[in-house]
């Protein structure tokens, strides 16, 4: 696969007849890029991504993704597309006896063929990489400990290590730092754009934390009530356009909107399903 960008074109998605999640969205996002996407509890961004996973089929319109519609593939061909895209959950489901280490090198298990995989379960084919996936996240301490002596944020930073481990070449996150502290979502958030940066995977993550949007993604895409509201380079969103998309919910974005990071220039590593 050669084009590792996504698109929405007229995309909604029912739930029921008196429940819609998604309202007729079309937005393109290109090879490479970091993108946010910010909204009020049930704006429909985890709907959104699910989208973007080909984890559910839209009710109408039409979704890309790597330049494939998942819908009209094989079901081999859906397995081989699904392993090139890496997501990371707000609640990671990791099987609580697993070890660390065994969750995090289960991010290859697409990649890898069934026996090196069954192999794997007995003695892990990659300490190294697992380990370094882990030091990224600040847990390369917890390597060999079973995943249900772990917090709930330690859990979730397992399932980012799995994704780095992956090398993705579509990185979906879905509220990735919601149990986190303000220092570790930062540093977190900082090795998702630059693990994007650097294998030039297309980044699409959804969060809560306006600041956090804004201060690390180019770009911000508003969601509202299902709706796409905007979708602005992120130094041209400004205080009155988070009033509005958050018209009713005090307290989500800052009051001083934050400088964008820079990040250190990308390298020339790809993604493994390149």
């Amino acid at each position: 696969m050669t084009d590792s960008g996504v698109s929405l074109t007229g995309a909604g998605l029912a739930f029921s007849p008196s429940h819609r999640a998604l309202h007729g969205v079309t937005l393109r996002v290109r090879a490479g890029e970091q993108v946010a996407v910010i909204g009020p509890s049930g704006a429909g961004k985890s709907s959104l991504l699910r989208l973007l996973s080909a984890s559910l089929r839209p009710s109408e319109g039409r979704v890309t993704l790597l330049g494939r519609n998942p819908w009209q593939l094989s079901p081999g061909q859906l397995r081989r597309l699904r392993a090139c895209i890496g997501v990371v959950h707000q609640a990671p489901p990791i099987p609580p006896r697993l070890r660390v280490v065994t969750a995090v090198l289960a991010g290859r298990l697409g990649q890898w063929t069934t026996a090196r995989a069954l192999a794997s379960l007995l003695m892990p084919a990659d300490l190294g990489g697992a380990r370094e996936a882990l030091a990224r996240v600040d847990l390369a301490d917890r390597l060999f400990d079973r995943c249900d002596r772990l917090s709930g944020g330690q859990l979730q930073r397992v399932g980012i290590a799995r994704v780095l481990y992956q090398r993705p070449q579509l990185l979906l996150a879905d509220e990735p730092v919601s149990a986190l502290d303000p220092a570790l979502s930062d540093a977190v958030i900082e090795q998702l754009v630059a693990q994007s940066r650097d294998t030039g995977a297309t980044l699409v993550a959804s969060l809560h934390a306006v600041d956090l949007a804004l201060k690390w993604f180019p770009r911000v895409i508003g969601l509202r009530g299902g709706e796409l509201v905007f979708d602005r380079p992120a130094a041209e969103v400004d205080a009155e356009m988070l009033r509005q998309l958050y018209a009713g919910e005090i307290g989500l974005f800052p009051l001083t909107l934050p400088t964008p990071s820079a990040l250190p220039a990308a390298a020339s590593a790809r993604p493994l399903c390149g």
